[in-house]
């Protein structure tokens, strides 16, 4: 069984959509989003520097953009699930036919833009701790204020606050951890900094008409599938400001029996997680067109007959 992942922020790097672009037909897709956003995706996926693709109301959209593209050079692809981290659960709801391309290119632009301005409140961050016992980790982070906003599981936890609390941390790492390493990204997402932007996107969401998924949608908010449209949207409106449980989308991956994992671009994050906690999973993480024929190998290793899909 196949499941189709979409990273979430902090993947992107400049020029990474550069080689995409070259593919037929995806520079006019990205132009025709770009119109409906308002926003010039090609010029910061193939131009903009470092800093400017970190701006959170940037860089979502630009990520969820890069998804959708990767996803069609697939070709004809049916996932057995689908899942995204973080921003990555937009991403997702278009590959389940919760929401059209526009549709979730038009959410992710506000939520950025939403998020943006409620980081913009008190100088917040995010740092990747590497290493250690949840059971040890999260006490000692929450004894320093900070909130373990992305649980990534293999051995992995992301924590959220001030740039003090932060601070604070790198100087006092919790028992067994190895490394603390700040991340990219301006803002403490998944906690309750983010609680004005929640709701923002709520009006978004409220002009949005979602579809339910047409493949099994796990959700980063507990590892559940979710089996309508409408829960989705509230899941994804609530998801900015509560932690992401991608731990226990791996456990459920595990449980619906994955054998192939394929991360959309920009791809290697959640493959790395996955080569940790999902060992005998073939992973394939699309940076690259390069990569995409191993990703078309892949999706015929794990293909089900349709006689075996209806149970003959």
């Amino acid at each position: 069984m196949l499941v189709l992942v979409a990273p979430g922020q902090g993947a992107q790097t400049p020029g990474f959509l550069n080689p995409w672009l070259e593919l037929p037909g995806a520079a006019d897709r990205l132009a025709a989003w770009s119109d409906a956003i308002g926003l010039d995706l090609a010029h910061y996926g193939t131009q903009a520097d470092a800093d400017d693709i970190r701006d959170t109301a940037v860089a979502q959209p630009l990520l969820v953009a890069a998804g959708l593209l990767s996803a069609t050079a697939l070709g004809d692809v049916s996932p057995g699930a689908v899942a995204g981290h973080s921003v990555g659960e937009i991403t997702a709801a278009a590959f389940a036919g919760v929401l059209d391309d526009t549709a979730a290119l038009t959410l992710v632009r506000k939520r950025g833009v939403a998020m943006a301005e409620a980081a913009a409140i008190t100088e917040t961050g995010m740092s990747a701790l590497l290493g250690g016992d949840p059971a040890t980790t999260v006490p000692h982070l929450e004894k320093l204020g900070l909130t373990p906003a992305n649980m990534n599981g293999a051995g992995q936890i992301v924590a959220a606050g001030t740039l003090e609390q932060l601070a604070a941390l790198a100087e006092d790492k919790p028992e067994g951890v190895r490394k603390v390493v700040a991340l990219k990204v301006a803002g403490a997402f998944h906690t309750h900094h983010m609680g004005p932007a929640v709701d923002a996107l709520a009006k978004a969401a409220e002009t949005l008409a979602p579809a339910d998924p047409t493949v099994t949608y796990v959700s980063n908010k507990d590892g559940k599938a979710v089996a309508t449209g409408a829960e989705v949207l509230e899941r994804l409106v609530g998801q900015v400001a509560n932690p992401v449980r991608w731990d226990l989308c791996m456990e459920t991956f595990k449980e619906l029996g994955v054998t192939g994992l394929i991360e959309v671009c920009p791809g290697g994050t959640l493959t790395g997680l996955a080569k940790r906690a999902l060992p005998g999973v073939r992973t394939v993480a699309l940076k690259t067109p390069d990569d995409l024929d191993s990703a078309r190998e892949l999706i015929a290793e794990t293909s089900t007959p349709a006689a075996d899909a209806a149970g003959a």
